[in-house]
């Protein structure tokens, strides 16, 4: 069975801790400052206006991203030429040049180069996080039910794609008397995924939803801590391609737990 003890408010500090290091951090979604979408070919990467892949500083010219059948190359203006692999099946090939770092992102096989500025802190340093008080309340356990067939879920982006997400569990639980579900994005060995919206969404958290991760069901019951339910990358950077909330996985109430908008937002 499930612990479900409530974790107290300083496992939710040391979890928000471990996230303002990570949002602080070079690598952070902060200091993402391009996404570009790859064309069959050579795609120039630099400075220059004529670049496909514009960096924000540095030569007019750093070298091309050829897009082939057989997969992605790096070729530098100077130096050797190198496979580059993509996000789908784990992490990326990294290309780094003094401040800036670039890599291949794959979304339903369209390829984009995404790009970051790993110094953009000395400019922005990150304004911090701010969160509702811990609430006992929203660590909720909740049934994890086998639905009788799996569903194909639309689940749109913020850029106005859809992708269908094969479903076959949900997390069944009440609030306050009223049953509700929510669907997951994907289920691993490692977690389940939810991406969902409430009726703070838009006034006192992040107007396009918010990420919610929960460790594997246990004997059919699987948490759902609200109170680590946190803000996606595009709500820090216009050049993600987070997943939205679906139509099934808006509360019809309000999740006063976790992350609220960013304070740079």
């Amino acid at each position: 069975m499930i612990d479900t003890e409530f974790d107290g408010i300083a496992s939710c500090k040391s979890w928000q801790a471990a996230r303002m290091a990570e949002l602080s951090g070079p690598d952070s979604w902060l200091g993402v400052v391009g996404l570009f979408w790859l064309e069959p070919g050579q795609n120039r990467v630099g400075a220059g206006e004529d670049c496909a892949i514009r960096l924000p500083g540095g030569p007019a010219y750093l070298g091309d991203v050829q897009l082939t059948a057989d997969g992605l190359l790096w070729q530098p203006r100077q130096g050797a030429s190198q496979p580059l692999v993509s996000d789908r099946d784990g992490p990326p090939s990294v290309i780094s040049f003094e401040n800036w770092s670039f890599f291949a992102v794959d979304r339903d096989g369209r390829i984009a180069i995404r790009v970051r500025d790993r110094a953009w802190a000395q400019a922005r340093p990150f304004a911090g996080l701010t969160y509702f008080d811990a609430d006992p309340a929203w660590m909720i356990e909740a049934t994890w039910e086998v639905l009788p067939a799996p569903i194909l879920m639309a689940v749109p982006n913020v850029s106005g794609e859809l992708k269908e997400v094969a479903v076959t569990h949900r997390a069944v639980f009440s609030v306050a008397g009223e049953p509700v579900a929510l669907l997951p994005m994907s289920v691993s060995a490692e977690a389940a995924f939810f991406v969902f919206r409430d009726r703070t969404s838009g006034r006192e958290t992040y107007g396009a939803g918010r990420f919610l991760k929960a460790a594997p069901a246990v004997d059919g019951r699987i948490r759902l801590d609200f109170n680590r339910a946190f803000n996606p990358p595009c709500a820090f950077t216009p050049f993600a391609t987070c997943p939205l909330p679906p139509p099934e996985n808006w509360l019809p109430f309000a999740v006063r737990a976790g992350e609220l908008k960013p304070v740079s937002k």
